[in-house]
Formats: structure tokens, C-alpha cells, sequence
């Protein structure tokens, strides 16, 4: 089946005509804030690890899994939210996203232990991995031929929060508590909810099949099995047969969900995730990529604050501000980048962003000598932003011309990969560090590796279908 095929599939109804500038704006201020809480919470938990292990009398495998469940909830979220929101409507999936991120903030704010906390953190995340393909679907409908700029500027808006996440958190915990890195949301969230009744348009039911809701059950439960079944190594001591069972019985019941997924995927009349995009070679490759690409971006670089306590003794806020540093270097290109895609097409950035971003990898790996650790980790930390922000505007609109009707469905199934890279490689660094006499040095190792890895996506690039101008 051909990309041409696919796109001839009926598209959804979209409003007649663009809306005036002045209204786009305001809609796509709106998105904007709903990512830019959704990236905040993707580092600013990242500079209180050290805290909560001790406020909260917790093992660093489980406040690792703080990190690592919210990523969980957005892989299962994302894609279900594609799927809800090109059936049912952008503006009720938004809304009900916001109040469901606004409330379990709070609650995590106010938890008193740590499994609280990290089942409030999953609950938390699915109404972040809400936010993404909900924002894509809205901007796409809105934004005319503009939405390929428009939703690559999204990339901008997630360094602003990164930025924002490490300083709030550093001070948080240095002056008050953990707990303010949730309870920040709160206010962030009333103002949203208020903004997007009043400014986003109602758009209705778009189609009138009903949810898949076998699909969501069948996929659901595989992703969460698989996907426990890696959060579990963090939790492993000793890798003891019984231990290792543990971890298989959630991996085998994940791999059968998803083998009786996709029979159901391929019989069913309307699944709610289209199996003919991944009949694409084009579609899987950027798969492949997004998983890979979400392991550097989104878990391993999570780690980096912890990384440079543990090796070279930083505080807990000039630890933050590194991820600080990639968010700076992420946002000085990530505009450049999104402007000048028409006319650069989707490969050669994204094989530009990955080098830069092997060649950030390995500086924090093998710090030189005669330069203090945070000016040497802070370099390295802002060229891995660099060539993240080179790359991203690529990697977001890449495959979207192949079914723009499902914009919302694709982006939520391109966070999906993302997040599942994110969390394996979470999950592996927990368990390795978990497991290491000399974390600092375990993670340096890593890094490396993952430098190398990084080097080994720019082949993949040239499978996927060179893109240029507007979709």
C-alpha cells in the first residue's frame, strides 16, 4: 500500500476557511501552555530524586520509577488520546486532559509516601499524554497550510519548560519542598482550563464510529506488561531466578495483548490505530527512530542532574540547571529549524540533529581535564540541546503528510515510540546504577553508548521518504 492510498482515505471535517491571525494566535497560546506543563514535568522531578528518597524513606529504584511511571502513563495515553480526539473532538479531549493533570498535580503534592506518589504520577501522566496529540489535532484543524510550522514550533515549546522545570525544581527543594514542583501546576491549570473553554473552538463528533474500545484494552495491556516488565529491572537486586520471573510473567502477558492486538487490528473494521501507516516503510522507519531518538532525549538525558551528583559532587540545583543548558541550547535553533524545514525537507536535519547531539553525548561522558565539571557538563549539555532542537522540527512533522486527517492519531502514536524509548532507557540506567559500586562511572559508560547509538540512527534517515513543503 502507497502513501498516496492512505491519504485518500475521507478526511475528517475541518472548519471551512482559516480563522483570523489574531484568533490563531490566542489557540495556539493556549496549546502552548498545556505542553509547556506537560515539559515541565518532564524535568522538573528530575532535580528532587535525592529529596524524595529522603523525605519519603524510599529506595532510588522506586523514586526512579517517579520518572519512569510518568513516562508509562503518556505511552498508554498518547495513543488513545489520537484516537479519541479524531473521533470525538479536540476541545472535550483537551479540556477533560487539563482537569485530569490540574487534580492528580495537587494530589501528588500532597502525597505522604512514595507508592502513593508514583501511582498518582501514572494518573498524572495520562492527562499529559493527553496534551500532545489533542494540541497537534487542534492546530492542524486551525492553522490551514501554516500547521506544518505551527506544529513544528512545538519543539520551542518544550525547552522553555525544561528551562523553567530544573530552576523551579532546584528551588523548590532547596528552599521549600518537593512538593511545590506539583503544586505549581495547580494554578498553571485553573488558568488553562478557563483559556480553552473560552478560546478554543467546539468541533463536535468527527466520526461516527464509536471507540475501539477492544483495541484500546488489547493495546493497553500490552504496552503496560512490556513496559513493566523493563521497569522492573530497576527494581531487581540480585538477579535471582525468582526475581527474573517476576519480570517475565509481565512481558509474556504484554507480548500476547499485543499479538491479539494487532489480529484485531488487522480484522476489525475501524481500529482506533491504522495499521496501513505501518505497512509504510516510511511510517515504521520514523518509528524505529522516535523510539531511539526518545531514549536520549527524554530518558537518558533525565538522569543527566543525578549523573553530575553522583560523579562530581554538584548540588542539587546547579545539577538542575544542565538540563537547563539543553533546554537553551534546544530553543536557539528549534524556531531556525522549524522555518527553514520547507526548504531543508525532514533528512537533513534530523541527520545534522543526531550527530550534533552523539557528538553533546560523549563530551558528558569524558570530561576533559583543567575545566571545572559544571562548566565542561554544561557544554556538553547544551550542544546535545543543539542537535536536539535541529532535529525535533523534523521528526514531528515527518510522516504527517501521509495522513493529515489523522494528524492527531500519528502524533500521538509518534510520543507513544518516544516514550517507550524514554522509559527503557530509564529503566536500564536504574537497574545498571541500582546495581554499580560507582553510579557516576556506570553513567558516563552509558552516555558513550548511547553516543554510538545515536550515530547508528543517521542510516535509518535514508529510508524514510524525503518531505519538503507544506502537507
Amino acid at each position: 500500500m502507497t502513501s498516496g492510498e492512505i491519504t485518500q482515505a475521507p478526511p475528517a471535517s475541518v472548519p471551512a476557511g482559516d480563522p483570523p491571525p489574531s484568533r490563531r494566535f490566542l489557540i495556539f497560546g493556549v496549546t502552548a501552555i498545556a505542553l509547556f506543563m506537560a515539559s515541565i514535568d518532564q524535568t522538573i522531578v528530575s532535580t528532587a530524586l535525592g529529596t524524595l528518597q529522603h523525605d519519603l524513606h524510599a529506595a532510588i529504584n522506586w523514586v526512579s520509577w517517579t520518572i519512569t511511571v510518568y513516562a508509562l502513563g503518556q505511552i498508554v495515553a498518547m495513543p488513545v488520546a489520537g484516537a479519541l480526539s479524531d473521533i470525538y473532538g479536540r476541545k472535550p479531549l483537551f479540556l477533560g486532559a487539563v482537569i485530569l493533570f490540574t487534580v492528580t498535580s495537587l494530589c501528588c503534592g500532597l502525597s505522604t509516601n512514595i507508592y502513593e506518589l508514583v501511582v498518582l504520577r501514572m494518573l498524572q501522566a495520562l492527562g499529559g499524554g493527553a496534551f500532545m496529540p489533542s494540541a497537534t489535532g487542534i492546530v492542524s484543524d486551525q492553522f490551514g497550510a501554516d500547521r506544518d510550522r505551527a506544529i513544528g514550533m512545538f519543539t520551542s515549546i518544550f525547552p522553555i519548560g525544561a528551562i523553567v522545570g530544573p530552576i523551579l525544581g532546584g528551588v523548590f527543594v532547596t528552599y521549600w519542598s518537593w512538593r511545590g514542583i506539583f503544586l505549581v501546576n495547580v494554578p498553571l491549570g485553573v488558568v488553562l482550563l478557563i483559556l480553552a473553554a473560552i478560546v478554543i473552538p467546539g468541533s463536535g463528533r468527527r466520526h461516527q464510529q464509536s471507540l475501539d474500545i477492544t483495541g484500546v484494552a488489547e493495546l493497553g495491556a500490552g504496552l503496560l506488561g512490556i513496559m513493566l516488565a523493563i521497569g522492573s529491572l530497576g527494581s531487581i537486586g540480585s538477579l535471582t531466578s525468582e526475581r527474573a520471573l517476576l519480570a517475565a510473567v509481565p512481558l509474556l502477558a504484554g507480548l500476547t495483548a499485543l499479538a491479539a492486538f494487532i489480529r484485531h487490528c488487522a480484522r476489525a473494521e475501524h481500529p482506533f490505530v491504522d495499521v496501513r501507516l505501518f505497512r509504510e516503510r516510511s511510517f515504521a522507519t520514523m518509528n524505529v527512530i522516535n523510539f531511539f531518538n526518545g531514549a536520549a532525549v527524554i530518558g537518558f538525558a533525565s538522569l543527566v542532574p543525578f549523573y553530575a551528583e553522583e560523579r562530581f559532587g554538584l548540588k542539587a540545583l546547579s545539577a538542575g540547571t544542565l538540563l537547563t543548558m539543553r533546554a537553551v541550547g534546544m530553543l536557539a535553533v528549534a524556531a531556525l529549524a522549524t522555518f527553514a524545514l520547507r526548504r531543508t525537507g525532514c533528512r537533513p536535519p534530523m541527520i545534522a540533529g543526531f550527530a550534533v547531539t552523539a557528538i553533546g553525548t560523549a563530551l558528558l561522558a569524558f570530561p576533559a581535564g583543567g575545566v571545572s565539571p559544571y562548566a565542561w557538563l554544561a557544554i556538553a549539555a547544551g550542544v546535545t540541546g543543539i542537535g536536539t532542537g535541529v532535529s525535533l522540527p523534523a521528526s514531528n512533522n515527518a510522516t504527517l503528510q501521509l495522513a493529515p486527517a489523522k494528524a492527531a492519531s500519528i502524533s500521538g502514536l509518534r510520543g507513544m515510540f518516544r516514550q517507550a524509548g524514554g522509559i527503557t532507557g530509564i529503566s536500564i540506567a536504574s537497574a545498571l546504577v541500582a546495581r554499580s559500586s560507582h553510579p557516576g562511572l556506570t553513567q558516563a559508560a552509558m552516555f558513550a553508548v548511547l553516543a554510538v547509538i545515536m550515530v547508528l540512527m543517521i542510516p535509518l534517515t535514508f529510508l524514510v521518504p524525503e518531505h519538503r513543503g507544506t502537507w
